[in-house]
């Protein structure tokens, strides 16, 4: 079984956590196939939207991971997660399930509670994870109110030096939130310090992708 892996951002971070969790949840029969374009992330960042050139970079993205034979596509980059939604059924008519990183994510933050905090290094990131929390939101008939938390300036920075940012922002706000969300997938690591120092449910996407990666497979019979 072949997993299309996409990405826009390429941080060492990120690929390493994404793999492992892939790798807890299908085991050492599945192939990753890696696809990236880090300059659809930059263009998003600049204009602060996904530009038609950025999607269709995505897209592209996308259909080189079916020509390559991927039985499932992951996509790993929250800023640009509604793209995703905008082609889901071209994933479905072909049979290669594109999948959101992020989604089950929001959804298991809409069920733990009704204050939620949202911590990004990018604004880009913040509105459509906003977006989809709403979304999901409203699948369960739940009401919900989203906490911004940008650690603006982060991205980047040493893991020990970021992890003390994200500690001190989550501080910030956990008196007004019920759960913490991570908008990025590289933030995942900060998940259990960030978890202990202030007390609160946080949720990172990378576990939440892959358990969605392993769903698809075996829905398809490759599990």
């Amino acid at each position: 079984m072949k997993v299309g892996i996409v990405y826009t951002s390429t941080t060492p971070e990120l690929i390493d956590l994404v793999e492992k969790e892939l790798r807890k949840k299908i085991g050492e029969q599945g192939e990753f196939i890696s696809f990236q374009d880090p300059t659809i992330l930059t263009e998003v960042v600049e204009n602060n939207y996904v530009t038609a050139g950025a999607a269709a970079r995505l897209i592209s993205l996308y259909t080189q991971a079916i020509a390559s034979g991927a039985d499932v596509i992951l996509n790993c980059c929250s800023s640009v997660g509604e793209v995703v939604d905008s082609v889901q059924g071209m994933g479905k008519f072909i049979g290669v399930p594109i999948i959101r990183i992020d989604e089950e994510m929001c959804r298991e933050a809409t069920r733990r509670g009704r204050r939620i905090g949202v911590m990004a290094t990018l604004s880009s990131t913040l509105n459509p994870t906003k977006n989809t929390i709403f979304r999901v939101a409203r699948e369960i008939n739940r009401r919900v109110e989203v906490t911004d938390a940008l650690l603006d300036g982060a991205f980047g920075l040493s893991r020990e030096v970021f992890s003390r940012r994200m500690i001190e922002k989550a501080m910030e706000i956990a008196d007004d939130v019920d759960v913490i969300l991570f908008a990025q997938g590289s933030m995942a690591y900060c998940e259990e310090s960030v978890h202990q120092c202030c007390g609160k449910p946080v949720l990172s996407s990378p576990r939440f992708g892959a358990a969605e990666v392993r769903r698809a497979l075996e829905s398809k019979g490759l599990i």
